[in-house]
């Protein structure tokens, strides 16, 4: 992002403040979609990552993955077809499922994820009776989904849950998977499929999480995007199954059109240490699988004072500090900074994916950020103002 637009966001919204790129968000998920539409293989966007962008990414995506009541109340809202929703999760309530069921007759598909599940969905089709499109998950090895045992168990014995129509399964391990671990995965499914299929079981698709690694740190090696698709169709190429392919993904679509703002609000120095305190902190950034302050991130650093020549500008290393009162809000640490003073903007960038609802965020009551849209065409527009937190923090007036 551009240092005029960055000003032309900080004339709406003071910091600290996430800024989502539209431009940026529809070219990569664009080329994306264009890429694997050639390959005849479909998106599912796990809204989990980013639930603002929902509407943005629904042109391109053809489902996408619900794994709470909140998340569907959001999809309402958005006013997506429920037939274009993965209603997953591990904790699937009665009340919200039967909700759902009969509100929209029978659309959606459901993952099943445990016997429980599977019991409760069969339940939910038999009293509304609507028959359900059902996904089994997988487990990888942790409290997802059913093992291949049960996996295999369910399907063969189809014929005991006629309100379910078992469209295949769905398999998710994890994410920032290197390239080799997901081809070893597709192959152990492609055979496992092959099995059950000579077993006269029909396994009609198969819902992939790729978990596509995404390069946070200037010391990672960033992607080539088309090299990476090309690896990955090439392994679905070679697959015996022949049925639909979908593709899982949240934090590899949305990661990059990301920017979170904060300001730095004190400049003190410890011992030779200098420190920036600043409006943000560790409950508004998470990047994936940081020792917190261990690794440099992408940041630009954009300064408020025009009256510093360059000439006397000088190199300092800040180590950047939240606003909370916990030894462990260190953002960066030995970051190098020209002519940096309070009042200075630091944009943390690549923070589309999980930063904004995954941080501590109620911790000392501080205000929830304003969050903000960004394109060239419609310039800079304000989705959700800045919100205090302190009434969730305490009781009610009424309480009171």
């Amino acid at each position: 992002m551009k240092v005029s637009d960055i000003e032309a966001i900080l004339g709406k919204c003071a910091t600290p403040a996430y800024v989502f790129d539209l431009d940026a968000l529809r070219e990569r998920v664009g080329k994306i979609h264009a890429f694997l539409q050639q390959k005849n293989i479909d998106l599912v966007f796990a809204m989990k990552a980013n639930p603002f962008l929902v509407r943005v990414i629904e042109p391109l995506a053809e489902r996408f993955e619900v794994c709470s009541p909140g998340e569907f109340r959001i999809c309402e809202r958005e006013k997506l077809p429920v037939s274009r929703l993965v209603i997953s999760g591990v904790n699937k309530e009665y009340k919200d499922i039967a909700r759902i069921v009969s509100a929209y007759q029978g659309q959606g598909i459901y993952t099943i994820e445990s016997l429980q599940q599977l019991q409760l969905l069969t339940k939910c089709a038999k009293e509304s009776g609507f028959r359900l499109e059902a996904l089994i998950r997988i487990s990888s090895g942790n409290q997802f989904g059913v093992d291949f045992g049960q996996a295999k168990e369910i399907l063969t014995n189809q014929k005991h849950y006629p309100g379910l129509h078992f469209r295949g399964i769905q398999y998710y391990s994890g994410t920032q998977k290197k390239i080799g671990r997901i081809e070893k995965e597709i192959q152990r499914l492609d055979q496992w499929i092959e099995e059950l299929q000579a077993q006269g079981v029909c396994i009609e698709e198969l819902e992939y999480g790729p978990g596509f690694y995404v390069p946070y740190f200037r010391s990672e090696q960033d992607e080539d995007l088309e090299e990476l698709l090309e690896q990955f169709t090439g392994f679905v190429q070679q697959m015996h199954f022949q049925g639909k392919i979908t593709l899982e993904m949240g934090r590899f679509l949305v990661a990059d059109c990301g920017s979170f703002l904060t300001s730095i609000v004190e400049r003190k120095e410890t011992e030779g240490q200098i420190y920036g305190i600043v409006d943000g902190g560790i409950h508004h950034l998470n990047y994936y699988g940081q020792m917190m302050a261990m690794k440099l991130p992408y940041i630009q650093h954009i300064s408020c004072h025009e009256n510093i020549q360059c000439e006397q500008q000088v190199e300092e290393k800040w180590d950047i500090c939240g606003s909370l009162c916990t030894v462990a809000d260190v953002i960066v640490k030995q970051l190098p900074l020209l002519g940096a003073q309070v009042g200075d903007v630091l944009v943390f960038e690549r923070v589309g994916a999980y930063s904004v609802m995954e941080g501590i965020n109620l911790f000392l009551s501080r205000d929830l950020p304003c969050v903000l849209f960004y394109s060239r065409k419609e310039g800079v527009w304000v989705v959700r103002k800045t919100q205090s937190t302190d009434l969730l923090n305490s009781r009610t007036v009424m309480e009171l």
